[in-house]
């Protein structure tokens, strides 16, 4: 019997996802921890030399029609949309008791223990992106309306039980995220994550985590009051902080959300610089640069943001071109992609099939 963890990435977030997974095999060496890779196994990838215990990639995960399928994500898209798939088949390992889903930028910094108990009495967890109202309309912008727009809760960790409601909740979640993980806001859709505000309303065995110590980052600083040292660890009211999260890293985000909120609290910087060096030791600065599987046609040409629009939205295409990425040529056949803007829709690419 064991607690099966995964992450989910494309290749260029490989370091980020071992920093993830030496952090939990450090403290629990039983669990199981898997990469999902919606992305080409990068040749540097040997098994018996990383964190992870099993890697799957997009076509292991039994996702009907997967080049039509992922063709139609952007990269967050895709990376997101594949978690209600693995989750179901992590689910149907052997042993296993619970499934635990962790984004690639969080660090485990403390024993799940206090979390897993939570199971006792639950088959989903969940953590807020706010516990506390906040009382500036400086944050209530940056982090109460952006919890309007994004989602009440942080999808960058989610717990699943493996029970009949944990199955029923992992079934319901991943049958959305086939058909409705895009990051289209004003059709009130945002990836994997908005659809978990009608979860607590449809599944009356999961547990919302109030304690401060679980999804730690800049969004909800204002209430949290992260102290200690790197050596002696970051604590919340004297309680250790059990995982930290990166959100927005990359973009720069989250250093200049940290330098708003943070700036008093020391300790989440040296856990920031803590984290650039054990990223680099990973490959951060090779890996980085690793292009997306699914970036381009056959031909080397880019899919385009309105190619992938193009084709989501119209059934005609995903019939005639079961294969959107292939550019081999059939017959005399022509496949129109449309760009659009504001002012008119035109052609914008031709290919000939």
């Amino acid at each position: 019997m064991a607690t099966h963890i995964f992450t989910s990435i494309i290749a260029n977030y490989l370091p980020k996802a071992r920093v993830l997974a030496r952090s939990v095999k450090k403290l629990h060496k039983d669990c199981v921890f898997h990469l999902i890779l919606s992305d080409a196994v990068p040749k540097e990838i040997k098994l018996a030399n990383e964190p992870f215990d099993k890697i799957w990639t997009i076509e292991d995960l039994g996702i009907p029609s997967a080049d039509q399928w992922v063709f139609k994500h952007s990269i967050v898209e895709a990376s997101t949309a594949v978690k209600g798939f693995a989750t179901l088949r992590l689910l149907d390992q052997p042993g296993c008791t619970e499934v635990l889903y962790f984004d690639p930028d969080i660090v485990v910094l403390s024993k799940l223990d206090g979390l897993l108990k939570r199971f006792e009495g639950a088959s989903v967890l969940l953590t807020p992106h706010q516990t506390e109202p906040e009382e500036t309309l400086e944050a209530i912008l940056d982090n109460e309306v952006c919890s309007l727009k994004h989602g009440t809760y942080n999808l960058g960790f989610v717990g699943v039980k493996n029970s009949r409601e944990g199955r029923r909740f992992a079934e319901w979640w991943a049958h959305r995220l086939h058909h409705f993980c895009y990051d289209d806001i004003p059709s009130g859709l945002f990836t994997d994550q908005k659809w978990i505000d009608l979860a607590p309303g449809m599944f009356p065995d999961l547990a919302i985590l109030h304690e401060p110590v679980y999804n730690v980052s800049t969004w909800n600083l204002t209430n949290r009051m992260v102290a200690g040292s790197l050596q002696s660890g970051p604590k919340i009211d004297g309680k250790p902080v059990v995982f930290y999260h990166f959100s927005g890293f990359d973009s720069g985000a989250q250093e200049v959300m940290l330098n708003k909120y943070g700036a008093d609290m020391p300790v989440l910087y040296e856990l920031r610089e803590w984290y650039v060096e054990e990223c680099e030791k990973m490959g951060q600065t090779e890996l980085s640069k690793i292009p997306w599987k699914y970036r381009a046609f056959d031909n080397g040409s880019p899919v385009t943001p309105a190619h992938r629009k193009t084709y989501r939205t119209r059934a005609d295409l995903q019939e005639a071109f079961p294969n959107p990425f292939s550019t081999s040529d059939p017959g005399d056949s022509y496949f129109h992609w449309f760009e659009a803007s504001d002012e008119s829709r035109k052609p914008a690419r031709m290919w000939r099939f």
